[in-house]
């Protein structure tokens, strides 16, 4: 990895760019969390900012891998960072006036604009790689995502407490115009960067609609993009409720117990891809270890309800994230070495939008039972770690003889 970001300059520009501006993302998560508990003091109205994180990257999503396919990528990344530093600033205002309704707009706003970098960043990142380097970059960008997070809770928990949520919210919108200067350094080939011409609507409608028949024609692209979907119908709830848990280990000091929980679970994310790389070179085993990865963190979040809350619960936080962080790196190169480049974009947003879905579905569920007292804290654990066992198998029961009879997957080296 090192050896990769020594050579490859265009790649070491857009690694850059990323790990700066996901630093301030979680360190923002935290003061968000922060700020609608002070707000609200209510579940619910913390699962909605889960949800606002997530559902309009969802609705957003076909538009945002058609641009990624129709324009430069480059740019696209470029004006989407100054647009999230705009609106970050606006998170200080809307503290500073105690508006709920403000802070969900514009996590909604700044949620829209990532749906746009996200698959373009993943588009991308095959044309400033060779073949050999994919595999490489994206455990590098996967680990890195993992140090971020579990740097970004860390200090986000402990700055959130000593500064406040603003500061935060500051550091955050400064960090994503650094981005946009790393990124307009790079050089990001590409192939189809054609505009959409005359006829907008109809033009972009029959991209959208051409970018889903691929899919539909392309099985052995579709089934792998709905492994991290797979593993967010449950794990979407379960990583929302490790805020409420964290206000449950310590509820002197909520703000770092959280922010170490969410640490915890970058770490596992960066060690999961590194050991999957280091141990499973054999890509005809990752169907397999995709659904074997889902089952097994639902196993170590059912123990997450049983055993005693205190801090040495970030140990199987890691552990179970270890698992998801390899199922998203193994799923997304898979994609990006099956997917042509001219529909790589709306591929990556057609599987972003499934995530997101499963995503919001999961926490809406958890967050009205918890809102309404059905089911208490350590009880949600458990069926959510039971069901995410269940997606997990249900995985290795369908899709994985599917790959095994596709003779173009199971050729795969």
């Amino acid at each position: 990895m090192l050896s990769l970001i020594r050579r490859n300059a265009d790649f070491r520009r857009l690694w850059l760019g990323n790990i700066i501006s996901l630093l301030g993302d979680w360190f923002n998560f935290i003061a968000l969390i922060n700020v609608i508990g002070e707000m609200t003091g209510s579940p619910f109205a913390l699962g909605i900012v889960f949800i606002a994180k997530m559902l309009p990257a969802a609705i957003a999503s076909p538009v945002a891998g058609l641009l990624v396919d129709r324009f430069d990528r480059r740019r696209l990344m470029i004006i989407s960072d100054v647009v999230r530093a705009v609106i970050v600033a606006g998170l200080i205002y809307a503290d500073q006036i105690s508006s709920v309704g403000l802070v969900y707009l514009l996590t909604v706003c700044q949620v829209i604009v990532s749906a746009v970098f996200q698959p373009a960043q993943s588009a991308a990142l095959p044309n400033v790689t060779t073949r050999e380097e994919l595999l490489t970059a994206n455990t590098l960008m996967a680990a890195s995502w993992s140090v971020m997070l579990a740097l970004g809770a860390a200090l986000g928990g402990f700055a959130t407490a000593a500064f406040g949520p603003r500061i935060v919210f500051a550091v955050d919108s400064a960090s994503y115009l650094v981005s946009a200067w790393f990124i307009y350094r790079a050089v990001i080939p590409q192939t189809s960067a054609e505009g959409f011409g005359g006829r907008l609507f109809k033009t972009a409608a029959a991209e959208i609609v051409s970018g889903w028949r691929f899919l539909r024609s392309h099985g052995r692209i579709a089934r792998i993009s709905t492994a991290k979907a797979t593993w967010a119908l449950a794990g979407g709830a379960l990583v929302f409720m490790l805020a409420l848990a964290g206000e449950a280990i310590d509820p002197d000091s909520k703000d770092i117990a959280i922010g170490a929980l969410f640490a915890a679970r970058g770490v596992g994310t960066g060690i999961g891809p590194v050991l999957a790389r280091r141990f499973f070179s054999d890509r005809r085993v990752w169907p397999t270890l995709l659904g074997s990865c889902v089952a097994f963190s639902g196993v170590v979040y059912a123990l997450f309800g049983i055993l005693p809350w205190n801090y040495a619960l970030v140990l199987l936080v890691a552990l179970a994230h270890s698992a998801s962080g390899a199922n998203w790196v193994l799923a997304t190169v898979m994609l990006q070495e099956r997917t042509e480049d001219m529909f790589r974009g709306r591929v990556f947003a057609t599987e972003w939008l499934l995530v997101m879905l499963a995503d919001t579905v999961s926490i809406l569920i958890a967050s009205l039972l918890l809102e309404t007292g059905t089911i208490g804290l350590r009880t949600a654990f458990g069926v959510f770690g039971c069901t995410m066992i269940a997606f997990g198998f249900a995985w290795l029961r369908i899709v994985v003889p599917l790959e095994r009879l596709d003779p173009e997957s199971a050729s795969d080296a």
